[in-house]
């Protein structure tokens, strides 16, 4: 696959986000999440992950991460890389841009429905569900269903899979044999990953500026108390302040929440943050209080800008 000058230029904004800072943000997201640990005795350190991007307008974006290199069953926040994968193929021309796959688009992120992510991941692939295949015809369709994962290896992405429809009984056929006995080969994301996607198209760098936007409207999110959208008012945005803009793609479990969040807060201040946590599905409160800390912490405008 053909990587464009603008991959190149992305994959060097970005490695410059991706280096660790030991500086403030680092030490804001430290204190932020012994706080969270402080609150939730019963959360293990290894059931968090968390990568904090600050988005200063005028000065270069600082990275914090904790466990954000760590492979994770990612949920639905896996339905981000997809939705970016679809514009890709759309760019270069090898799928065509309908209404009925705008209406998937859609209804991945915006409802996080499991049925059109199927019909994109089809798209993207050229792959489709069915019984078991012989030993030969399972390679081969193998090949195809990593096509994603390709297109995201050549950006430079690290320690993801993203090669597998989400499913809520279990998967079935060639499915199952695909995910592995042990469900080994079952979708992975880090943090640190997410949240350098997500950083890419909230400042219009992914795929395209136009396309960028397009991602961008999907990913509105409605959080007040009393919205209908739970992927906005029951993560992150329940720990956001009054005045507050996110865009969001959220996912959950019977043993998963995650939540990848960009901000923008009334005071000017902007941040991406990737939180997953595992074991604790349950508790809604984990990912609005690391969110709460963070916005107590962060430094205000005219510094933030």
């Amino acid at each position: 696959m053909r990587i464009s000058i603008l991959a190149a230029v992305l994959l060097a904004i970005t490695l410059s986000v991706q280096a660790a800072d030991t500086s403030p943000t680092q030490t804001l997201l430290d204190g932020a999440i012994q706080e969270v640990f402080a609150e939730f005795p019963a959360l293990n350190s290894n059931q968090l992950a968390a990568t904090l991007v600050l988005l200063p307008e005028k000065r270069h974006a600082t990275r914090a991460s904790y466990r954000g290199d760590r492979p994770i069953y990612p949920a639905s926040v896996v339905k981000l890389f997809y939705l970016a994968a679809v514009h890709r193929w759309m760019e270069d021309g090898r799928i065509k841009d309908t209404p009925e796959l705008r209406r998937a688009m859609r209804d991945m992120i915006v409802d996080s429905g499991n049925e059109p992510t199927h019909y994109i991941v089809d798209l993207l692939t050229g792959t489709t569900s069915g019984p078991e295949l012989p030993e030969d015809e399972m390679k081969e369709w193998g090949e195809k269903r990593n096509a994603v994962n390709r297109y995201f290896g050549s950006l430079g992405y690290e320690s993801i899979n993203v090669n597998q429809k989400p499913w809520g009984e279990g998967p079935y056929g060639r499915e199952r044999a695909w995910v592995g006995t042990n469900y080994h080969n079952r979708n992975a994301l880090t943090a640190d990953a997410t949240a350098r996607l997500l950083v890419e198209i909230a400042r219009g760098l992914c795929v395209s500026g136009d396309r960028s936007r397009q991602m961008m409207e999907l990913l509105k999110r409605e959080f007040k108390p009393g919205a209908k959208d739970d992927q906005g008012a029951g993560f992150t945005g329940k720990g956001l302040p009054d005045g507050a803009e996110l865009w969001s793609k959220a996912g959950w479990t019977s043993t998963t929440r995650h939540d990848a969040a960009y901000v923008e807060l009334p005071g000017g201040e902007r941040f991406v943050l990737v939180t997953f946590t595992t074991g604790h599905s349950n508790n809604r409160d984990i990912i609005p209080s690391l969110t709460r800390r963070i916005v107590a912490a962060l430094p205000r405008a005219p510094d933030a800008r």
